[in-house]
């Protein structure tokens, strides 16, 4: 996913500082590249498509083709079906990965995952970095993940923007008003709502994060605002591409909305980020440089423990729908006000 390879690509820094001639590839899908595109510190891109997805031959044949490039070192981030094999197949001497106890014997290294963050970093960078203790020791710094966009990428989008008679004198938000899947997805009556509340709050612009697939639903939460949010709303100001997203986020005050690859991106442009999470999705992996000002998050868990009691994140996933109907807006309001007084 888009905020996996974002996260992942801090390993590379890192790398990068202490071996400053050695050659470091990144195997990533091919749909996330644009999150990589243009990092100083990654050298090759290795492609992983649909057709290894869901081909074993394909799988194999790509798994030999990282074979002949003779790596030294595997890091496997995902632990995977698909990267345990392309790992196997390899001829690295030091293969890295999370301890899985099924396919830990794949590996020279295994670590296992924290489950209590220690710095505002969160679990999500602190788990990654451990994967690098075998070559850098347990000293590694706390890096944040970097979007590169060019200069040109930027003057373009704040030309679009300005065509579409942006004022850069008011309030901007992104408003991530789709989450990656279904489930991860906050109601539509209640995201209107949040909307409605920066609008008053602020006065501020909104433009929405969806591709053009996704109008359809876009429209829906549209509709769903009042009559004098909607004029604040320019919905047919959006990225037809993820860099493009990225540019136009680049101009924005901040990114409020669902959790995912949206907050992590504005996270790794230095925008500030409001972000709902989703109920069965764990708060302490993601909320990654939280410090209660800039970036700030809310999740159902933090107003209403009481729902959780000894369930499991996977327990509550099958019923999202019942846990989402308990995280009305009004359970949201108060955390988001202090963000945007801020």
């Amino acid at each position: 996913m888009i905020g996996d390879v974002l996260t992942s690509s801090i390993l590379f820094e890192c790398l990068r500082h202490k071996f400053p001639e050695a050659q470091l590839d990144y195997l990533i899908n091919t749909h996330t590249y644009p999150v990589v595109k243009n990092n100083p510190f990654i050298d090759n891109f290795i492609f992983f498509t649909h057709k290894e997805d869901t081909s074993k031959i394909a799988l194999y044949k790509l798994a030999k083709q990282v074979k002949k490039r003779k790596y030294n070192i595997i890091i496997d981030v995902y632990s995977k079906f698909s990267s345990n094999a392309i790992t196997l197949l390899s001829s690295a001497k030091l293969k890295i990965s999370k301890h899985k106890w099924y396919s830990s014997f794949i590996y020279s290294n295994t670590y296992i995952e924290a489950n209590k963050p220690k710095t505002i970093a969160g679990l999500a960078i602190e788990n990654r970095l451990q994967l690098l203790e075998p070559i850098l020791g347990n000293k590694t710094q706390i890096i944040q993940p970097k979007i590169y966009l060019t200069k040109q990428e930027i003057d373009k989008a704040k030309l679009f923007l300005t065509t579409m008679k942006i004022d850069f004198y008011k309030p901007l938000f992104m408003i991530s008003v789709l989450g990656s899947q279904e489930n991860k997805t906050y109601p539509f009556d209640y995201m209107a709502k949040i909307i409605d509340k920066v609008v008053k709050n602020t006065g501020g612009q909104i433009l929405f994060n969806y591709i053009p697939s996704q109008k359809e639903y876009a429209t829906k939460i549209l509709k769903l605002c009042t009559s004098e949010t909607q004029k604040h709303i320019l919905f047919n100001v959006f990225g037809k591409s993820l860099r493009e997203f990225m540019a136009i986020t680049k101009h924005c005050n901040a990114l409020i909305g669902n959790e995912g690859g949206a907050v992590n991106i504005a996270k790794a442009m230095n925008i500030s980020t409001f972000t709902i999470f989703s109920p069965w999705i764990s708060k302490e992996a993601w909320n990654m440089f939280e410090d209660g000002k800039k970036h700030l998050s809310i999740h159902l868990k933090d107003v209403k423990p009481e729902l959780y009691g000894e369930k499991t994140l996977k327990e509550i996933k099958k019923d999202y729908l019942a846990y989402y109907k308990a995280f009305t807006p009004e359970l949201i309001i108060k955390s988001l006000n202090s963000f945007l007084s801020n």
